[in-house]
């Protein structure tokens, strides 16, 4: 009796994660145990998130404007968009504007399974907006705003939100900077926050099975 397409056995020996339109350029398959070494989750686990993912997204990748579309349900009463770009800017591994199936778990691995350290280095890749290994205080204040807008927290008071962001971007860069040069890099922003118990209790909160 044939196998149905959708068993784990075919899901195990296909597993083709990548952007179907993109198997003209040499884009390999990717094995299910090759995932299993890459991330922290389980075989079953990554055949649900798999079934999911393929249901929401036949061609095999998101672009931004879905993701987009995607943040925008979980915040409607904030504007969404620049924090979800820079979000989105984070899990694109590849840089290629596309979040394949691989990039997505790796990512949420990390964010969900990773070590305190992991979590992070990847908090600070999300903040080093211009991807050049340090954080100025205007990277920090392009997120800054971006969770603001996020949350809806500007409200008809404008002149006195901007006093209240400029303030909490200025104590927050003051905390992180610790040798006072003017940048972020990723050991002053690993050595704050693991002495900031906050941060630890909330990356801690992360951990959980899905």
């Amino acid at each position: 009796m044939a196998t149905p397409p959708d068993s784990p056995e075919v899901e195990d020996a296909l597993f083709e994660f990548e952007n179907p339109r993109a198997r003209h350029q040499n884009t390999r398959p990717v094995a299910l145990d090759e995932l299993l070494r890459q991330t922290k989750f389980s075989r079953q686990e990554i055949r649900v998130m798999y079934r999911g993912f393929k249901q929401e997204c036949p061609e095999g990748v998101v672009h931004e404007d879905s993701f987009k579309d995607i943040y925008a349900k979980f915040f409607p009463h904030g504007n969404s968009s620049i924090y979800a770009h820079y979000v989105f800017k984070a899990f694109d591994v590849n840089c290629n504007g596309a979040i394949s199936f691989r990039d997505l778990l790796v990512t949420l691995s990390t964010l969900l399974r990773g070590s305190v350290y992991e979590k992070l280095r990847w908090t600070f890749k999300l903040y080093d907006v211009n991807g050049d290994g340090c954080i100025t205080k205007s990277e920090l204040g392009e997120l800054v705003t971006a969770v603001h807008e996020l949350m809806g927290r500007r409200h008809q008071h404008a002149a006195e939100d901007e006093r209240k962001l400029r303030d909490q971007l200025d104590r927050a860069f003051r905390k992180l900077d610790l040798n006072e040069d003017g940048v972020i890099t990723i050991e002053e922003f690993i050595e704050s926050c693991l002495k900031d118990e906050v941060v630890t209790r909330s990356l801690a909160m992360f951990d959980s099975e899905l």
